[in-house]
């Protein structure tokens, strides 16, 4: 049998597919905060285990499998980020809100998180994602994005600065 290079062995991709089994869900998760989108995130997990099949005899005896494959999904994002036909955005209307009461906490749900969170550009949406979804340090994050860790605390900073700003602007002339 003729070994072509990047080939996997049997062994080698039985622990692939045991891998991926019980990173698909998360993956997929953390595809759809960064894109918002459940086809274009099924599409990043694909192109991200695609990625790690080619490389799994390299990456499979890493001691942080799981954070290299976080940074190939990020990095997957932001290159299909860059694409000319991503740049138009399918927005669903948001049905009326009631109105709270005066002096009520605004409260704003799961749905309207989301909202903000694709408002945000999308290095700090990865910053938030990062940090916050995925509960990686300052250094991980930097490690995964390629930048320093003082860029991810400032990103990090205006991120959620930005979505306190917008989680209490009025909306329609009501406030939330």
């Amino acid at each position: 049998m003729v070994r072509r290079p990047g080939a996997v062995n049997r062994d080698a991709e039985d622990e692939y597919r045991e891998f991926v089994a019980s990173r698909l869900s998360p993956l997929r998760r953390m595809a759809y905060l960064l894109c918002r989108d459940w086809h274009t995130a099924d599409d990043l997990v694909s192109i991200t285990i695609g990625k790690l099949y080619r490389n799994w005899g390299r990456v499979g005896d890493a001691t942080n499998v799981d954070a290299y494959v976080r940074k190939v999904l990020t990095h997957a994002w932001l290159d299909e980020r860059r694409r000319p036909w991503r740049r138009e955005h399918a927005v669903d209307e948001l049905p009326d809100r009631a109105e709270r009461g005066v002096g009520e906490p605004s409260v704003i749900d799961r749905s309207e998180l989301l909202q903000l969170l694709g408002q945000l550009p999308p290095r700090r949406k990865a910053v938030v994602v990062l940090r916050y979804y995925c509960d990686l340090s300052v250094a991980e994050t930097a490690e995964i994005l390629g930048i320093t860790t003082g860029s991810v605390k400032s990103q990090a900073a205006r991120a959620l600065e930005t979505l306190r700003l917008m989680a209490t602007e009025p909306v329609g002339g009501k406030k939330r």
